[in-house]
């Protein structure tokens, strides 16, 4: 199996990008990169930072925070994609959701160079999707991703951008990570062997 270019897992959260990343990166030998797990150094080269973050949300409100926090996720974003080549690597939720044009613009310009861009889904029922993600968010995390009002889980889910910036669409309701995995390499043509299938 050969890898040509980063492989990058999108979105919403509780969809299982990190554990079909880390599955993924081992059967193509590359390394795995979890970019929220490598975000701090970018975040702070533009002025954020995680407890910078909090003090906005205990100020402003979890929805205005995040908007205002999206110059640091895309930064974060072009950022990665130029330190880390051939590469799995798996986008937090917001890494791929903006509601501010030059943002997403930013995102879709260093994203461009990404031969796969796969949207990480339970299954293409929306409603069905949403309650898998809820159910898995409760029982991980321990939230809901509700926030005044306003359904974080159902923003990355819809979210337009995602849905353009992807190439392809995994669907992972029904089967195992590893099944999943092989079955999107297979899909991609990354894979040496047969899916897995038992």
């Amino acid at each position: 199996m050969t890898l040509e270019a980063n492989l990058v897992l999108i979105g919403p959260a509780a969809s299982g990008k990190s554990t079909l990343g880390k599955i993924l990166a081992d059967e193509l030998e590359v390394q795995f990169v979890d970019l929220d797990e490598v975000s701090a150094p970018y975040y702070e080269e533009v002025g954020w930072s995680i407890p910078r973050l909090v003090e906005r949300i205990e100020l402003v409100g979890r929805v205005a925070a995040e908007r205002e926090w999206e110059v640091a996720r895309a930064h974060a974003v072009s950022r990665a994609l130029t330190d880390f080549n051939n590469a799995v690597i798996a986008f937090g939720a917001g890494h791929s959701s903006f509601s501010q044009a030059q943002y997403a613009h930013q995102v879709a310009e260093a994203l461009r160079q990404v031969a796969h861009v796969v949207f990480v889904e339970p299954c293409e029922d929306r409603a069905k999707s949403l309650q898998i993600l809820r159910n898995r968010s409760v029982a991980s995390k321990n939230t809901d991703w509700i926030r005044e009002s306003h359904d974080f889980l159902a923003q990355w889910l819809d979210d337009p951008l995602a849905r353009r910036l992807a190439t392809t669409t995994l669907h992972t309701d029904g089967d195992s990570p590893l099944q999943s995995a092989q079955r999107l390499l297979a899909e991609l043509h990354l894979a040496s062997a047969p899916p897995y299938d038992s």
